[in-house]
């Protein structure tokens, strides 16, 4: 695992705080290697690797952009197998000001992915996208959140004034 950089030099919450949750057993995650791409652009990664630790990040930062892992289980310890990205999605659609989400899927059926996109899409899903494994896969991703950004935040930092 990759050690996070030290983000204490930035804003209490950075510029913008991206939530990353991550469901997957790969020796070299995408997960950890988003961060430190993000990290120099001000944006601060908060990583979680089920839906208890993900409500907790949610609970203690603003999240301007989320990442949703269908497969994310409900706790880390193993005992719940449960996966409860769904659960994450309705939590971030019940905020205030519900951030922009992109969803990773699982590797289903094709009736499950289908059922999966539909019910990501109805909770406000900005896009869908299969789990990222190889490098064009995790620039696919970064264009995805490129694009959110433009979307939503017009190409500017949350809360900025300019």
């Amino acid at each position: 695992m990759v050690i996070q950089p030290d983000h204490s030099d930035l804003a209490p919450t950075g510029r913008l705080n991206l939530l990353l949750s991550y469901a997957g057993w790969q020796d070299t995650p995408w997960v950890d290697r988003l961060p430190m791409i993000l990290y120099p652009m001000g944006i601060k990664s908060h990583i979680a690797a089920s839906a208890t630790s993900a409500q907790q990040v949610i609970e203690t930062n603003p999240i301007h952009i989320a990442v949703v892992d269908l497969a994310l289980p409900l706790d880390s310890e193993g005992s719940q197998v449960e996966e409860a990205g769904t659960r994450i999605l309705n939590l971030l659609s019940r905020l205030p000001s519900p951030p922009p989400t992109i969803v990773i899927k699982r590797k289903k059926t094709a009736r499950d992915d289908n059922r999966e996109m539909s019910a990501a899409l109805r909770s406000g899903a900005f896009a869908v996208v299969d789990r990222p494994h190889a490098q064009k896969d995790i620039e696919s991703l970064l264009e995805v959140l490129r694009k959110c950004m433009n979307r939503y935040y017009q190409n500017r930092w949350p809360g900025a004034n300019s």
